[in-house]
């Protein structure tokens, strides 16, 4: 069996017949420089899906990456997978149009292929902190909007499919039982359901409902956190404990790595493949971006 083959046929959305690529490009925390430098190396490596969301602060640097690669006529629209997201402040049916405008706006697009509810809870809307910023009361904490219908959300998310503003919809963070809610009432079923997932958080209830739903994984985070130790000793703190975390490091994903003659990451990455689950590791390095791509070609 041909491995590329197989992985290639576990790109399909159930819900649309659209095809959906395996291996996308992340952006979460990526700087506006970083954004271009990882798209640049990204396109030319021939990643065709990019993951972004409204609350992630970058989709104004995608948009005028993407503009660039257009009108060198290198890439078209239509070539392209672009996914972005619903923030917790737009999770009310009234917001949705406005939040998903708005990042139409940044991308400078006329739809996304993907459009995901981020999270499952809802922050409360104020019209003076928009979108990007979450209201906090007198104490500093977050108002959480308790009034959070996600059956009536997702009513609001296929009004967007109607529209033509986006071609598919799906979730991000949810668990099985708010899943199975929206699939009871749902004229047009999430085509998936971004979660972290990597070697040491497997999620595997969360597989077995995706086989049984035709609910696809798509998994950020697939290699762990390997900046967390960086991220802890900058702001001073013990990364005592922490480096057994770091699954790039892990003796035995080392070894079959070596045994490959591949990096620690592409065994990582392929091991969700397999899975059938559709990964988006995150990178603003070049020569890591395209080696992370090169994991689709061997078997």
């Amino acid at each position: 069996v041909d491995m590329a083959n197989k992985i290639e046929k576990n790109s399909v959305i159930k819900a649309t017949g659209m095809s959906m690529p395996v291996l996308g490009i992340g952006t979460w925390q990526a700087t506006d420089k970083e954004i271009e430098i990882a798209l640049d190396a990204a396109l030319d490596a021939g990643y065709r899906h990019i993951d972004t969301a409204l609350r992630y602060k970058n989709e104004v640097a995608i948009g005028n990456t993407l503009k660039k690669w257009f009108a060198s006529n290198k890439v078209k629209r239509e070539d392209l997978f672009i996914t972005t997201k619903l923030p917790p402040t737009g999770n009310n049916r009234k917001y949705v149009e406005k939040a998903l405008k708005e990042s139409l706006s940044n991308l400078q697009l006329d739809y996304v292929d993907l459009y995901l509810i981020h999270h499952p809870y809802g922050f409360v809307y104020e019209e003076e902190s928009g979108f990007y910023n979450f209201p906090r009361d007198v104490n500093g904490k977050i108002k959480l909007d308790l009034t959070t219908d996600l059956v009536a959300l997702w009513k609001a998310m296929e009004e967007q499919v109607d529209a033509g503003r986006t071609l598919a919809i799906g979730v991000s963070n949810f668990n099985s039982e708010q899943i199975g809610r929206i699939l009871k009432s749902a004229r047009i079923p999430p085509a998936t359901n971004q979660v972290e997932m990597y070697l040491y958080f497997q999620q595997k209830e969360l597989q077995e409902f995706s086989k049984n739903s035709g609910v696809k994984i798509t998994a950020y985070g697939p290699l762990g956190s390997p900046g967390l130790e960086n991220y802890i000793q900058a702001g001073g703190g013990s990364i005592h404990g922490i480096r057994s975390l770091n699954p790039l490091k892990d003796p035995v994903v080392i070894k079959i790595a070596k045994a490959h003659n591949k990096h620690a990451a592409h065994i990582l990455l392929r091991h969700l493949l397999q899975l059938g689950v559709a990964v988006i590791p995150k990178s603003a390095n070049p020569s890591r971006i395209k080696s992370n791509f090169d994991v689709r070609y061997y078997h």
